[in-house]
């Protein structure tokens, strides 16, 4: 989840009281993260306008009752990149989708690499680091750019993304 500033804000200061109490109320549930924003932002007239009702995920769910997410494998990848979904869930461990995804998706061919930037420098690119403030967004950025602006023009069409 992306939380503003200005929300992060209201959070710790709490003028009226309500984030406070809904972290009382939170404490006593095994996946409080999972509700606690979108309550208080829900809740609150100056920030639920704000609110944009997407995770950025993709998941697979079970179907009914859309419990349990199904675990992620390289029968799924195409369905994920045509997502547009910034993250998926859930995978398990050493699945062979997630060396998928780091050669083709972010272009990390050594495990335990990092993924290479608009810093990279040396031939082969990227054995050295360049000048570390030589930022460009590659292919993922984009990705995330697109996902972003469809979301919020959703959120600006004036549709209650908290109902």
């Amino acid at each position: 989840m992306v939380l503003s500033r200005s929300f992060v804000e209201y959070l710790i200061w709490g003028w009226d009281n309500l984030p406070r109490t809904l972290l009382m109320y939170y404490t006593n549930f095994v996946s409080s993260p999972e509700g606690y924003f979108h309550t208080v932002i829900c809740n609150e007239p100056e920030f639920a306008k704000t609110a944009v009702n997407h995770d950025l995920h993709y998941i697979s769910w079970d179907v009914p009752p859309r419990q349990h997410p199904h675990a992620l494998t390289i029968n799924d990848t195409e369905k994920m990149i045509a997502s547009g979904a910034a993250f998926a869930r859930k995978f398990r461990q050493d699945n062979p989708v997630l060396d998928k995804i780091d050669q083709e998706l972010l272009g990390r061919y050594d495990k335990g690499s990092f993924t290479p930037g608009g810093w990279c420098s040396g031939k082969p690119k990227c054995t050295k680091v360049g000048n570390p403030l030589k930022i460009k967004p590659g292919p993922g950025a984009k990705r995330l750019r697109r996902l972003t602006t469809k979301l919020t023009l959703a959120a600006k069409l004036g549709q209650d993304q908290c109902k």
